[in-house]
């Protein structure tokens, strides 16, 4: 699943100076593709209407806040780290249909995602959210 239009993966020493907004800017992105691409494998005969609506259940805050939950035993030390970067990140807007509570730990997980995407760590990557899809079947 990992793009690499580039050619270069950052380290994880200049992954980790960066913003924990910015991991959770590229994670946000890397997250939905990989949310749609599981629903669109294993839901062939749904319409794209319907898709969207599954997915909507997977990317909004409190859905992720709890799927940081289901896997937080799972993670090592330097990826809790990373998601507490992104967690306790200060953003400039808050949607309106989520907790603070929620918002911040779901940008913690985008911001994991991220980390690892940007990093090229794609087997971890994609553990994380093989367990994500296995432990929260919306």
């Amino acid at each position: 699943m990992i793009f690499n239009y580039f050619g270069k993966k950052l380290s994880p020493e200049e992954a980790r100076r960066m913003n924990g907004l910015t991991l959770a800017y590229i994670g946000d992105a890397v997250y939905e593709v990989m949310v749609r691409e599981y629903l669109v494998v294993n839901n062939q005969m749904l319409s794209a209407h319907k898709l969207h609506l599954k997915a909507v259940s997977y990317v909004k805050a409190h859905s992720q806040s709890e799927m940081f939950k289901s896997m937080e035993g799972q993670l090592s030390e330097e990826e809790i780290s990373i998601y507490k970067k992104g967690r306790n990140s200060k953003s400039p807007t808050m949607p309106k249909n989520a907790s603070v509570t929620d918002y911040r730990a779901a940008t913690g997980l985008e911001a994991l995602v991220g980390y690892l995407y940007i990093t090229g760590q794609v087997d971890r990557l994609e553990l994380i959210m093989k367990n994500v899809f296995k432990d929260t079947e919306i």
